[in-house]
């Protein structure tokens, strides 16, 4: 429980991790991929199962991510004949584990049909899982975010008797924690990553007292010298606000736009790009149309991270808006350029981002609040250059990938078997 020591060096033999994510790469999980290049970097084997293809088609990933994607297994690119060959071998190699599976699917479902059905779809995924790891000579699984692929990995933990590890995220296994089987996961791990304090509060209100012991806080991070402070244009008549993030309800987006309604008919210059692709972008885009200027809203769509970089070089102020989150990479980096953040008092963004210290937080759903914030940081030149410079700082003292990624390391050399 708490915070490992930041100091890593090799320590024996190399341990090998399989890690299992729901769509590998992402653009909306890029730390997975530069957590699995760090960890590569300090000694570790990682070797990468996804169970869905990349959100993108391959001439659309940078030359990494394609890199990335040829070298992982994909579970559902191997079909029905994957799955029954998963099935045949495992029967024949472990049937006891094969047994213990199938019960483990009938005793979640609780007698719900459409629950058993999705748990015998977790189950062959994790028979291939396990079989991929066999084939690899793997036997240690950890899995980012303890929703579906965390139930995929526990079906493999259950029948193979892998080791079992998570890095949980939130808020959405904590808003259905008994639809994601959150209690029988946390009692299944060797050990559970929490990306924040309060994702570690809400995993001990789910877990027995004795099993605090595994949970482990390591926060998320990104390369300070990848994102540094780059000179705004000088001159600027219209202020620009930049949001990056999946176009989804939890994001706030709407209340964004109506904030920027609302400075727009307070006789402000401001213009508002969005950066990023989801299931709300219609709804957005009709709710764009209808404010005073809609051209003061520009839909930018999803963008590689070797493009990024001149959506942040451009901004004045960076506003994320959320209603649920965990904490979010995409503040570090906008910090990290030195542009000043709006974002809300949940989860654990305010372990990042001190009120007033490292760039400004307003209630979660208060427009007004979400207006006076970004009114004050127009009307102010000192007030954004002192929050650039500080949240700049927050990261390098908390949120540098490096040494956050040497904490995982300790916690993995420490809790992971050697090969």
């Amino acid at each position: 429980m708490g915070e490992p020591d930041a100091a890593v060096e090799s320590k024996g033999p190399v341990r090998s991790i399989a890690y299992l994510v729901s769509r590998y790469p992402t653009l909306s999980m890029i730390f997975v991929l530069r957590e699995v290049v760090a960890l590569r970097g300090v000694g570790f084997r990682i070797e990468t199962a996804s169970i869905n293809r990349p959100d993108r088609m391959p001439d659309r990933l940078t030359d990494l991510e394609r890199e990335e994607a040829a070298r992982t297994y994909c579970v559902k690119a191997h079909g029905i004949a994957g799955a029954a060959s998963a099935h045949l071998r495992t029967l024949a190699g472990t049937p006891r584990g094969y047994l213990r599976g199938v019960w483990l699917a009938v005793r979640l479902a609780k007698l719900d049909l459409w629950r058993l059905l999705m748990n015998l779809a977790y189950f062959t995924e994790g028979l291939m899982v396990g079989v991929w790891m066999w084939e690899q000579k793997i036997k240690h699984l950890h899995v980012h975010l303890a929703s579906q692929a965390a139930s995929v990995g526990l079906f493999t933990q259950r029948v193979f008797g892998v080791g079992y590890s998570l890095t949980v995220h939130g808020p959405d296994e904590f808003c259905d924690a008994e639809g994601q089987y959150l209690t029988e996961k946390i009692a299944a791990a060797d050990f559970l990553v929490c990306i924040s304090s309060y994702t570690e509060s809400q995993l001990m209100k789910l877990s027995a007292y004795t099993d605090w012991k595994k949970l482990a806080v390591v926060r998320l991070g990104v390369d300070s010298a990848e994102f540094v402070p780059v000179a705004r244009e000088a001159g600027r008549d219209v202020f620009e606000i930049l949001c990056v993030g999946r176009l989804t309800p939890a994001k706030g987006q709407h209340l964004l736009i109506d904030a920027v309604d609302r400075l727009v008919r307070q006789g402000r210059r401001v213009r508002l790009r969005l950066v990023g692709g989801g299931a709300d972008e219609a709804s957005l885009r009709v709710c764009a149309a209808r404010i005073a200027r809609p051209e003061a809203v520009v839909f930018e769509g999803p963008v590689n991270q070797d493009r990024i970089g001149e959506f942040y070089g451009r901004a004045d102020a960076f506003c994320l808006p959320s209603f649920a989150e965990g904490l979010p990479v995409v503040l570090m980096e906008a910090m990290a350029m030195g542009i000043p953040a709006v974002s809300t008092y949940i989860a654990g963004i305010p372990e990042l981002i001190r009120d007033g210290v490292d760039g400004l937080l307003a209630p979660a759903g208060d427009v007004e609040a979400l207006v006076e914030a970004l009114g004050r940081l127009m009307d102010s030149a000192e007030l954004r250059e002192r929050l650039g410079k500080s949240g700049r700082e927050r990261v390098l003292e908390g949120f540098e990938l490096g040494t956050n990624v040497e904490k995982l390391a300790a916690v993995f050399w420490e809790r992971v078997k050697a090969d």
